[in-house]
């Protein structure tokens, strides 16, 4: 599968703002999603991801309560919302497939969307 995530930009702490991931192939629905950022000089990290059918979420402590995942299989996209943005925040966004629910490590996701800068000011 490939990935393509869009959507990324600049915006005001305080702010929202909603990234897309786009997939190819028919096995989209077959993939746990997931989403993963990543600072110059820094390990990439896990944000969130989303079970096949989007019945499970799970996100890391950092985001939680202010980003929601989301998927729509019949569109083969993933979303990541985020709300209440911080500085910290800034990083290029990663969308990624797993096989495996609970994947919260990058080297257990097969395939990687090319990433997109979200930068957050204050």
């Amino acid at each position: 599968v490939q990935l393509q995530a869009f959507r990324g930009g600049l915006v005001q702490a305080g702010g929202s703002l909603r990234l897309s991931c786009a997939a190819s192939g028919r096995t989209f629905s077959s993939y746990v999603m997931g989403w993963f950022r990543q600072v110059p000089g820094k390990e990439r990290e896990f944000v969130a991801a989303i079970s096949r059918n989007g019945g499970f979420t799970s996100y890391a402590d950092s985001v939680k309560d202010r980003f929601t995942i989301s998927r729509d299989n019949a569109a083969n996209t993933v979303y990541l919302q985020m709300d209440s943005l911080k500085p910290e925040d800034t990083a290029v966004y990663y969308c990624a497939a797993a096989r495996r629910w609970g994947a919260k490590e990058p080297v257990e996701y097969d395939y990687w969307g090319h990433g997109t800068l979200v930068t957050v000011f204050s």
